[in-house]
């Protein structure tokens, strides 16, 4: 029988901070009895590692820190901010030595796991040689790694410039575009995510509301989103909309088109089937170049393939990549081809840090275990193993309005009204806090922020996938 959830009819309207302490006050009382129920409480699968003992300042003092000296721009989740001092593989540790399953830092910056023994050798060998020199001179950790990226890229993807950040590259490559074609306007989706600086801002249009700086030369297209966008699954009507803004928005010559393809922050949105195919075409007719953003969906996140492009059957002009790509050192970087490349010999453009011996030794080292360990077929098989539980959950509980995502970058979608699709904010918080406290860690997005974003380390097994979905099946019997 399909549980149903009786919801005031007030909360999906309350601003976040007042759904979080509506919310944290009832998680509080349901966190003492989380026991008193005939559902058995999930536990933590078995894994064989503890941390040191932690003797540094409380979780109470770091936050006062915090709140003095850092920019109040900057927030957390959880009601009561989780203080973590280790990691190992898929699992975090706070201060008490309390073991958590990551389910999100997959996106945040880690693919083969937190401190994966590879990885950090590579970068204490590295580090202990030479940490910084810049590309003046000869090393072969950047070659080395511009090597291995490239024979991953498809078709005449050849040349490998290399950034700091997701931002910081897509900015390079949207500049690039600009430059190479002598146009101005670029071209990005509604609903996308580009990074935190000023072009990027502008692309980033609507899934973070904050970021709506308006630059000069941006246009925003429909989102090929199959909930809840206006033409389905049927992405060659959205494509239309492209070609509608090339005729009728600008003098019919682009720069450039650049979108994700699976939304991450946006809520874990795939592209509508055949939307690019068309897209790509448009933007060539029109004289631009096409940047697939792989910042998050990329490095075998999606199982299927190896970048998330590929599963819409096109090749870029550009590729962008950060994140994932070092297992959480700073780095990312910009791939395109000799022609394109060449543009920015008429300019002076150099980069301090990118490229770096330290940051390339970890990217080459993230490559060679994904290899080794399989990582994109693990997250083929535990993906599609998540996603089938968490689609029999949505079978159980009428709030899990949509299951959607590839491999390990799953998003599930809560609705207080699964006809009218209305968010579930409120709620979407309440289970958050709820399977912190039995030791899982999701993400949170989407525009109305009613999205899990459930993106884990690729080295998560079908047993952390398993007590995953029992976590959230066990809070939601509870509300």
């Amino acid at each position: 029988m399909m549980q149903r959830f009786l919801v005031k009819r007030s909360l999906p309207g309350i601003n976040s901070l007042s759904s979080l302490r509506y919310f944290s006050q009832f998680s509080q009382s349901q966190s003492s009895s989380l026991q008193d129920n005939d559902f058995p409480l999930p536990k933590l699968p078995p894994f064989g590692y503890s941390p040191p003992p932690y003797t540094g300042p409380s979780a109470d003092e770091i936050l006062a820190k915090r709140n003095q000296f850092l920019s109040p721009s900057l927030f957390h989740f959880y009601n009561k901010p989780l203080h973590v001092v280790d990691g190992k593989m898929q699992y975090l540790f706070d201060e008490k030595g309390r073991r958590y399953l990551d389910a999100f830092g997959g996106i945040a910056t880690v693919n083969c796991g937190h401190c994966h023994p590879d990885v950090v050798e590579s970068i204490v060998d590295q580090i202990k040689r030479l940490q910084h020199s810049t590309v003046l001179y000869l090393n072969r950790a950047i070659s080395d790694f511009s090597e291995a990226l490239v024979s991953k890229m498809p078709g005449n993807l050849k040349v490998v410039f290399f950034t700091n950040s997701g931002t910081e590259a897509n900015e390079l490559a949207m500049m690039i575009a600009r430059l190479y074609t002598g146009s101005h306007d670029i071209i990005s989706l509604r609903n996308a995510y580009h990074g935190n600086a000023a072009a990027t801002m502008g692309a980033t249009a609507q899934s973070c509301w904050k970021f709506n700086v308006i630059q000069s030369g941006v246009h925003h297209a429909l989102n090929p989103d199959p909930y809840r966008g206006v033409f389905g699954s049927d992405g060659e009507k959205y494509a239309k909309d492209v070609q509608d803004i090339i005729d009728f928005g600008t003098t019919g010559h682009v720069a450039g088109f650049i979108s994700e393809a699976i939304q991450g922050v946006g809520g874990i949105i795939e592209l509508a089937p055949g939307y690019l195919p068309p897209v790509y075409k448009s933007i060539r007719k029109a004289g631009g170049i096409c940047i697939a953003d792989e910042v998050q969906a990329g490095f075998a996140r999606t199982g299927s393939h190896f970048w998330g492009f590929e599963s819409q059957g096109v090749v870029p002009d550009i590729v962008t990549m950060a994140k994932g790509i070092g297992n959480g050192i700073p780095l990312g970087a910009v791939v395109t081809t000799p022609e394109i490349a060449e543009v920015l010999t008429r300019r002076s453009y150099f980069n301090t840090f990118g490229g770096n011996p330290v940051c390339t030794a970890a990217g080459l080292a993230v490559l060679k275990v994904i290899e080794k360990e399989n990582l994109q077929e693990n997250a083929l098989v535990v993906g599609s193993h998540l996603k089938t539980r968490l689609t029999e959950l949505k079978d159980k509980y009428e709030i899990i309005g949509d299951v959607r995502g590839k491999g390990m970058m799953v998003g599930v979608e809560l609705v207080t009204d699964r006809q009218q699709k209305s968010p579930a904010k409120a709620e979407t918080l309440h289970v958050m806090e709820q399977m912190k406290e039995l030791g899982v860690l999701i993400g949170k997005g989407g525009f109305h922020g009613n999205v899990f974003r459930i993106t884990p380390p690729l080295c998560f097994t079908k047993e952390d996938a398993d007590f995953l979905v029992d976590g959230m099946d066990y809070t939601m019997s509870k509300m």
